[in-house]
């Protein structure tokens, strides 16, 4: 397949860690040339993500940072203000999420960059809107589900706040950063200007945590508290069985008045209380108990085989090592295999969208640090003479010999 509607389009990648990365791999995805700018001490998730063979590619950063071209360059080097001006000028997209107060001391925020080239698409990634208070402020993914009550969440459900054990909010505003990245190439094509977009991850997630749950506040006046108080149920869990868990959800009264007669409670197919959906609103505490009760005299797979004969929508909760074999997984071929140059075999994740019913190839592995430095520098229009003094003085760094030693073969 031969999916590539971003080719031609240059992406400078000035991001780290997960949310800018995730962005920028989705644009990799479609076919941009991205190019991953990285200091000589190497994006954090190299090492932050987990455990690898060499200590440099977790398997996290392997995962965000495919399909991207790797220069790696000092910007504390009295050179690297002329190398990033022409790479800047050579670029279409530009991608931070660096604090504002740091880019604008480089040289690299919107407002420098942009005066000189208002035909640039520029997006900042950052923790909090520059036009309020937070501004500049550093975060985490945790501290953003702080701060936009998702642990909150999890208190007023289960009397303790807890965090998502997961980025969850660092893929959610990577991948929205993305869509706007796409529509403003789409502007930008069809006029010829750029656009300086932001994406604040406190308000974003705010505004997700809201849609939801400020619920029967979103009146004027208020018709309740806020809050989904069915998501909020200290019932609303997975239920256990006789060897494990499953995760169900009845919705409709069909579906209600099904599962009621398959768990054996016909007796409150007639209940008033649980009948309709706006019953079941009224009466959400009583029927997420009926819901949530334990279903342990049988086994996970007897109730996945009950449920579904009912037409309810039903899987069972998997660990993380049992979702790796999940035979629909298996069947549509999620995790590849591939090889990476020092790291030797991996596990690659495709895409998971299709187009004209084909997924997009993979593409290249993660690089090494420096690893497409002088190639990227002579496609600029560097000499082999400036790119030789550039690494001497330390403002431009290839690939280590060990690394390079790899390539060669």
């Amino acid at each position: 397949m031969n999916f590539k509607p971003l080719e031609g389009v240059r992406v400078l990648d000035l991001t780290s860690v997960v949310v800018g990365p995730v962005c920028t791999a989705r644009l990799a995805q479609y076919g941009a040339e991205v190019i991953k700018l990285e200091s000589p001490d190497g994006d954090l998730m190299r090492g932050l993500g987990g455990l690898s063979p060499t200590g440099q590619h977790s398997g996290a950063y392997l995962h965000l940072n495919r399909g991207k071209r790797n220069l790696c360059c000092d910007l504390k080097k009295p050179g690297s203000k002329a190398l990033i001006e022409k790479l800047v000028g050579w670029a279409d997209v530009i991608i931070a999420n660096m604090r504002p107060q740091a880019l604008a001391r480089l040289g690299l925020d919107a407002q420098t960059i942009r005066s000189k080239h208002p035909d640039k698409v520029y997006c900042l990634i950052t923790g909090y809107g520059t036009d309020g208070p937070y501004a500049g402020h550093p975060t985490y993914d945790s501290v953003v589900q702080a701060v936009t009550g998702m642990t909150g969440l999890m208190l007023a459900r289960d009397g303790a706040p807890a965090y998502v054990p997961m980025l969850i909010c660092d893929h959610v505003v990577g991948e929205i950063a993305s869509g706007s990245i796409l529509a403003a190439i789409i502007q930008r094509t069809a006029t010829g200007n750029g656009s300086t977009i932001e994406v604040p991850m406190f308000e974003t997630m705010a505004a997700f945590v809201l849609q939801e749950h400020l619920a029967q506040q979103s009146f004027d006046p208020p018709v309740g508290p806020p809050g989904d108080l069915r998501l909020l149920s200290p019932h609303n869990k997975p239920v256990k069985t006789a060897d494990g868990w499953i995760a169900f959800t009845v919705n409709t009264d069909q579906q209600v008045r099904s599962f009621l007669r398959v768990v054996g409670r016909e007796e409150l197919i007639g209940d008033p209380r649980f009948a309709t959906v706006a019953a079941r609103a009224e009466n959400v505490k009583e029927w997420f108990e009926v819901r949530g009760a334990p279903l342990t005299h049988k086994t996970t797979a007897e109730w996945l085989e009950i449920l579904q004969g009912a037409d309810i929508a039903v899987k069972p909760c998997h660990t993380l090592d049992t979702l790796q074999r999940d035979p629909h997984l298996q069947a549509v071929g999620l995790l590849q295999s591939d090889d990476h140059p020092t790291e030797g075999k991996t596990v690659a994740i495709r895409s998971t969208i299709s187009f004209d019913d084909a997924y997009p190839p993979l593409r290249s592995f993660a690089q090494p640090r420096g690893w497409d430095t002088c190639a990227v520098l002579e496609e600029m229009g560097y000499s082999a003479d400036q790119i030789a003094a550039l690494i001497e003085e330390g403002t431009a760094v290839p690939a280590s010999s060990r690394e390079s030693t790899f390539r060669r073969r």
